[in-house]
């Protein structure tokens, strides 16, 4: 599946408890059960840089987000809608900016495709921003938005990636330690998923 589709309905979902009373009825398949359906925000608008073509700017200015265990999902006002894989949302985060607080996320269209170049993956960073009109939404779409990415882990990470990293700390390589407080940003990005990587909070069910 493309990384980014365009959508015309409202993506298959199912509530939480919904889908516990399926499990438990050991249903024929559990493939056939839909997704989750973690958190839905109306009036949201979001924005896209670069532009997606085939999605105007009055598409993206308000409409519903629904954050399902399977994709992350916006429906436009116009009828007109896109959902995005978990996979190609390569960071995710709290921004605070001047036209106020966001969702920022960096999306990389390349992620899953095979033999692209440095040069070509640069070029497939696309930016999008959600904004709900109510400000105290953006926490609970964050940590669904986390829930949900976290069910999808990077399909090109590796244990090799991972036993560099360690050697990189043990050597001294380059990590600074914030020593700030909680007053101070630490930067526009503000909160990045790797923050509910050790979380325990939340649970799938």
């Amino acid at each position: 599946m493309a990384p980014i589709t365009f959508i015309s309905s409202a993506p298959r979902s199912i509530s939480p408890s919904d889908h516990r009373q399926l499990v438990a009825s050991t249903p024929t398949s559990f493939n056939d059960i839909p997704p989750v359906l973690r958190h839905k925000e109306d009036s949201v608008a979001v924005s896209l840089e670069p532009p997606l073509e085939g999605f105007s700017t009055e598409d993206g200015a308000k409409g519903t987000l629904y954050v399902t265990e399977s994709v992350l999902a916006f429906l436009s006002n116009t009828g007109k809608g896109f959902q995005i894989e978990y996979p190609t949302i390569t960071l995710h985060a709290i921004a605070r900016g001047e036209a106020g607080p966001t969702i920022y996320c960096q999306l990389d269209e390349g992620s899953q495709g095979d033999g692209a170049s440095e040069t070509e993956e640069v070029q497939d960073m696309r930016e999008l921003k959600l904004l709900p009109t109510d400000p105290a939404s953006l926490e609970p779409i964050f940590e669904a938005l986390s829930l949900c990415a976290a069910l999808h882990p990077d399909p090109q990470g590796s244990d090799d990636d991972m036993d560099d990293a360690f050697v990189d700390a043990a050597d001294g390589g380059g990590f600074e330690t914030f020593t700030g407080d909680e007053a101070q940003e630490l930067s526009e990005v503000g909160r990045v998923r790797s923050n509910f990587i050790n979380d325990n909070r939340y649970a799938p069910y």
